[in-house]
């Protein structure tokens, strides 16, 4: 070995290590949904979101006598002065208390917590009928929201026009995990009638559709975590003047006991 050789070894070294650090991860451990023998049989009516407590609703109204409706479809006031465009964002909102309830006009405290929004609407139907012929009701969630964190491209809450939102589709509005995101141990977190549950899912088997957590609920959050090279990265970096100050002592102590 030459003496510029030598003298250059730390620094092959070092090149090295950090190669090592930032190495990607496999195919298998990339690659969403890979194909194996599991039976596909999520359902979507199986896991469809219920109303909470603290959820906001819109609810309109409608029927063959639009008069009829009036007392039931209380709009802003300020509402005369919008564009026909806007009226969605005008509708009246009802929260739902913490004992399922909202209150609706005339029909007083009506419970809604624990039913989807179609058995929601069928409720508000079957009380309106009373005063309105043949009744239509529009009922949305204003409040979906979800929450990607962690590996993605863009993290942050997202509202969502539907309840029926997979954790796929979530992290495509996020941009979908980074090069570096862990894809077989995704974390969500769920709130259920006031108690946290956790779930982690593994995005490279196919069995993940069978998952409850597959289809996403109101103000879930989903966490990517970072991989052991990300994770390495980070430490490297945090210590990177350090390593240098140390390479570049190395190569002067080589340089002076090698003249």
């Amino acid at each position: 070995m030459t003496n510029i050789q030598f003298r250059m070894l730390p620094i092959f070294l070092f090149l090295g290590l950090v190669f090592i650090m930032s190495s990607c991860g496999s195919r298998k451990s990339m690659v969403y949904m890979q194909p194996d023998s599991t039976a596909i049989n999520s359902i979507y009516e199986q896991h469809i979101p219920t109303i909470q407590s603290n959820d906001i609703l819109t609810i309109s109204v409608s029927a063959t006598d639009p008069k009829a409706t009036l007392p039931f479809n209380l709009m802003n006031t300020f509402s005369s002065s919008m564009t026909a465009n806007t009226d969605l964002a005008l509708r009246p909102t009802y929260t739902v208390d913490q004992e399922g309830n909202i209150d609706f006009p005339v029909l007083g405290k009506v419970k809604l917590g624990g039913l989807t929004r179609v058995e929601a609407i069928k409720v508000l139907k079957e009380k309106l009928s009373s005063y309105i012929v043949d009744p239509g009701v529009n009922m949305n969630f204003t409040n979906f929201r979800v929450s990607i964190l962690g590996e993605v491209a863009r993290p942050g809450s997202f509202i969502l026009p539907t309840e029926r939102v997979t954790v796929l589709e979530a992290l495509g509005m996020a941009g979908d995990l980074t090069i570096r995101g862990v894809r077989n141990n995704v974390l969500v977190i769920r709130e259920v009638n006031g108690e946290k549950t956790m779930s982690r899912l593994d995005l490279t088997k196919q069995d993940v559709l069978n998952s409850p957590y597959y289809y996403l609920a109101q103000n879930d959050v989903v966490y990517v975590e970072p991989n052991k090279a990300q994770i390495n990265n980070s430490k490297l970096g945090a210590n990177t003047n350090i390593i240098i100050s140390i390479a570049g002592l190395l190569i002067t102590v080589i340089s002076v006991l090698t003249r």
